[in-house]
This record gives structure tokens, sequence and C-alpha cells, in this order.
């Protein structure tokens, strides 16, 4: 119990680090996705077969690829040179790569939309952005949350994979003790902590599910 609490420190510092890029890839692919989720099923078909293409991209690509290629990669490109801070290049990375899932659930829900709600909308005269913030947007955060729930627990592991780009998140904070004490229970206390944050997060999404469950009674 001593040697737990003597590393207790360097790993919630580590912590630390995995939810601060947690939280700046969820406030920031979310509205993202939902964007890309309305181009993709506009009607204008450059920028519908674009945002499908880059979907496509994301989706079919390994996220460490990807970390890699903004970190790596972007630098030696002729014409983009473009060189990241460690933090700055995963957090890129992760936005674009959940972005792509958030915009493929966002546009189910949508679609699952009837389209007698389209056509009512339109009699009483409201506009497109009317229609999408006052009938559709509501309906489709009730249906989306599982799937939403489900890759934003999948994103606090996904977090894990910033160790190669040297970068002290919580998995790298524990390797680095493992290998200096030789010892696992670094690795016992680690899953402890992503147990954790997997269960608060799985508790925060059943409590709206059921609130927005309660409408429907």
């Amino acid at each position: 119990m001593q040697y737990v609490q003597q590393i207790l420190g360097p790993m919630f510092d580590g912590t630390f680090v995995t939810l601060e890029m947690f939280f700046a890839t969820i406030i920031l692919s979310l509205p993202l996705g939902l964007m890309l989720a309305l181009g993709r099923i506009s009607r204008f078909k450059a920028l519908s077969s674009g945002i499908g293409v880059y979907i496509w991209l994301f989706r079919g690509t390994p996220l460490m690829l990807q970390l890699l290629f903004v970190y790596f990669g972007l630098p030696f490109i002729p014409g983009i040179r473009l060189t990241l801070p460690d933090f700055q290049a995963a957090l890129i990375a992760f936005v674009l790569n959940y972005a792509a899932y958030f915009a493929e659930i966002f546009r189910a829900g949508i679609q699952s939309i009837e389209r007698g709600q389209y056509e009512g909308a339109k009699a009483l005269g409201m506009t497109y952005s009317q229609l999408m913030r006052r009938i559709i947007l509501p309906q489709v955060i009730k249906r989306v949350l599982p799937p939403v729930s489900n890759e934003t627990i999948t994103l606090v592991k996904d977090t894990s994979l910033i160790y190669v780009l040297a970068m002290n998140d919580l998995l790298r904070t524990t390797r680095a003790i493992v290998q200096r004490d030789f010892t696992t229970m670094p690795f016992i206390v680690a899953g402890i902590f992503y147990l954790a944050m997997t269960l608060v997060l799985t508790w925060g999404f059943q409590k709206l599910e059921k609130r927005y469950a309660a409408y429907d009674e």
C-alpha cells in the first residue's frame, strides 16, 4: 500500500494529461461532427462527396497512423513543412478522427427522423435552420446518445495512443514506473484509473438517456 501511495502522484499527473486530451477532443469533435453530418446530407454534391471522402479516409485508417503522420509526416511535405508541438499534433489527429465517426452517427440520427416532420415544418413556414434547431436536432440528440456514449468511452482508451509521441499521459507514466521498479502493480493501478473514468462516463450517459426517455412517457 505504501508503494501505491508513492506512485499515485506521477500517475495522477499522467491522468491529467489524458483527461486534458479527452475533453479537448470531445469539445472540438462533437460540433465538427455535427457540421460534417449536415454537409454530408447536403444537396450540394461536391460538398457531400468531399465530406464522404474525408469520413472514409479517417475511418479507414488507424488512429495511430494519423497521429504519426500529423506529428512526423507534415514537416516533410513540400509546401507545408508544418512542425507542431506534441499536444497540438495529437489533438488535431484525434479531433479529425473522432469527428468522422461522430459525423456518421449524427447523419444516421438525422436521416432517421420521419420525412413528414420536415414537410410539416416547411408547411408552417420554418426555415432550414429553424427546422433543425427546434424540431430535428432535439430528437436526434436522444437517438444518438447510445452510439455517442460508446465512442466517448472508446476515446478514453484511445488517448493512451499519445504515448507514441512521448507525451507523459497515464499509460506512458505507468510504463516508465514499471520499467524503473520492475513490478506490475502500476499496470493494475492504471487499469483502475481507466475503469474509474469509463465508469463516470457510463453513469453520466445513463442519466442522460433516462432523462430523455422520460419525455416519451
